[in-house]
């Protein structure tokens, strides 16, 4: 979960007064690194508060508060560490790199998200968490070592000019894009709204290539994909991530549904990996009441408490509502199905989400435009007193704790419970445990590297090319499931299964003990019967290719509109069982009483 805060705030942080601190005796080490014997002594740092302290966990030594004489000292024992190195070692250290070493290797004992960024990183966030830029609005993959357009985003420049998933972009500007990088092929599309940019394309079916002028603009990347009506009248809506519009975004997808007489609201959460706290704040207020405790934050200081209140009327007050979670729901996401369950304003449902409570906050290094400091500050608590954040995932490197039961609750005495508004019990896991558990399916080996190796994609674009009047309901058939089969071998498909991993590790043992010329003639047998087992496997997989090919022809003819109707509202178990609990009145209220199993 990251708080961006645009300028420096030493005011509010503990620890941005000592990063300072530490800055400034950066900045005299640096100088004495360089050469010089002496250094003038910098300017008093700001006065810290007597309770303002740095804690340093030290094993089995315990807990060492330091006070800020202390920390002067301990930054004196740094400075005079890296001009030894430098001065002694027996080859010459980048002076910049040594610093930038040390400061990893403090930041690498504290949590997974607390790490210091160089300017792109840096950008690259701003952009996720502002959702604008200015370029021509597709996404893009290097496929076969050309740049090729995996999807146009609706209402941009690639989009209403026809760009379709597939096309492969092979000039830019007369720059050819062979073996060219995604992030240098971004970087020459992107540039100021307005300005133009020649692209020259090759379509699946088309000969010759197509030459196109693009005029950039600020592209606006949507939080919310999809909002529609479903069967029974059931609202749908979609929130793929956080961003500075996804309130108004999201507020406008409820006022719709509202208006065509939505009975019920399906929330997806899913794979929703978080971002902006107040945008947290402000969603979760379009469905709770006035004046209700959202999330609040504790840091180093445990009386320095900060609560996050609504403060508006909700769009959707009274309606039933489902939120859908899975494992890798995290962050801003958590704090959203924390407090609309703690609320009892809609029933969870899916898998316990990642466990990302933790608050970070970006800071500006002072003396260079080149690194900023994402720093956990605090973590996060549901109004009802659970901490978001995991046991495991606070740390870069963890012990080993206990591991979670089947259900995916954990055990009670290992974590406290907590109640809900109306007295539901709710377990301190971290994460939020849904009220209702439904497991998403374990990728098989072979369904896995065929989406990495995106084979699913790429024989959608040449399906469509060949079969462009497909209707939204097309069935996927045996013969269209076999000419993927057949796809796939030409295209020379290979992937390791389990076995295989292990049997290359038998290889390689028996080489050692100078067994190989011995076992060949059965490791040979075994790679026989591989194959054999293989296509097995294909048989086993129709299933998932079938709804994969299903997926991957919609979004290349009918955008997510047509996947979200023929697909997901059709298929996806999670949708399947959210319709039924709120078409299914009792049981929706049922789940919202105190005494009720998960399950």
């Amino acid at each position: 979960m990251l708080e961006i805060r645009s300028k420096v705030e030493g005011q509010e942080s503990k620890f941005y007064k000592l990063l300072l601190v530490f800055v400034v005796f950066l900045s005299l080490g640096i100088i004495w690194v360089v050469g010089q014997s002496e250094a003038t002594p910098p300017e008093p740092p700001p006065k810290i508060a007597q309770s303002d302290t740095l804690r340093i966990e030290t094993g089995d030594r315990g807990t060492i508060r330091l006070s800020p004489e202390t920390i002067y000292s301990s930054v004196k024992i740094f400075n005079d560490v890296a001009i030894s190195i430098k001065n002694r070692y027996m080859e010459d250290v980048d002076s910049r790199d040594l610093i930038l070493s040390g400061i990893r290797g403090m930041l690498d004992d504290l949590d997974p998200f607390s790490v210091l960024m160089e300017r792109k990183p840096y950008e690259d966030l701003m952009e996720t968490t502002q959702g604008r830029y200015e370029g021509l609005g597709m996404q893009i993959d290097s496929r076969d070592n050309v740049i090729t357009i995996i999807t146009p985003i609706e209402g941009t420049p690639a989009y209403r000019m026809g760009f379709r998933a597939g096309d492969k972009i092979m000039e830019i500007d007369g720059k050819s894009t062979l073996n060219m990088s995604t992030e240098d092929a971004s970087r020459l599309m992107r540039g100021p709204a307005g300005t133009s940019v020649s692209l020259k394309i090759q379509r699946e079916g088309v000969p010759g290539y197509l030459d196109f002028d693009v005029q950039r603009a600020v592209i606006e990347i949507k939080t919310v994909p999809y909002a529609g009506l479903m069967d029974g009248g059931i609202g749908y809506i979609r929130l793929s991530r956080f961003g500075e519009d996804s309130p108004r975004e999201l507020k406008q997808a409820l006022e719709d549904l509202r208006e065509k007489g939505a009975k019920g609201v399906v929330f997806d959460l899913r794979s929703n990996g978080g971002g902006l706290l107040e945008q947290s704040v402000e969603i979760a207020n379009l469905f709770l009441d006035k004046d209700r405790l959202i999330v609040y934050t504790r840091g180093q200081d445990p009386d320095e408490e900060r609560r996050y209140i609504s403060r508006d009327e909700p769009v959707y007050k009274d309606g039933p509502l489902v939120v859908l979670v899975d494992d890798q729901t995290a962050s801003a996401s958590e704090i959203v199905a924390g407090a609309l369950q703690d609320w009892d304003r809609g029933v969870v449902i899916g898998d316990t989400t990642y466990g990302k409570g933790l608050v970070q906050q970006v800071f500006p290094v002072a003396g260079t435009n080149d690194y900023f400091l994402k720093l956990t500050t605090a973590r996060y608590f549901t109004p009802s007193g659970r901490s978001i954040q995991k046991p495991e995932k606070s740390k870069k490197h963890p012990k080993p704790i206990a591991s979670l039961d089947g259900s995916g609750a954990p055990s009670e005495p290992d974590h406290p419970a907590f109640k809900t508004q109306n007295g539901r019990t709710v377990i301190g896991a971290g994460g939020i445990v849904p009220d209702l558990t439904i497991t998403r399916e374990t990728w098989k080996p072979l369904e896995f590297n065929l989406e990495r190796q995106m084979m699913f994609f790429d024989f959608a674009v040449q399906y469509t090319a060949k079969h462009p009047d497909l209707p939204p309901d097309f069935p996927v058939t045996d013969p269209m499931i076999e000419e993927f089969r057949q796809f796939v071998k030409i295209k020379d498909f290979t992937y390791k299964t389990g076995f295989e991993v292990e049997m290359d590790s038998l290889k390689a043992q028996a080489e050692r003990e100078g067994r190989k010329e011995a076992l060949a003639p059965y490791f040979e047998q075994m790679k026989t019967a591989m194959v054999a087992e293989k296509e097995k496997d294909f048989d086993a997989s129709k299933d998932y290719i079938r709804r994969a090919l299903k997926r991957e022809v919609l979004l290349k003819l009918f955008s997510q509109k047509g996947y979200y109707e023929q697909a997901v509202f059709k298929e996806d178990p999670f949708v399947k069982k959210a319709l039924e609990i709120l078409i299914n009145k009792v049981e929706y209220e049922k789940l919202l009483k105190p005494g009720q199993k998960k399950g």
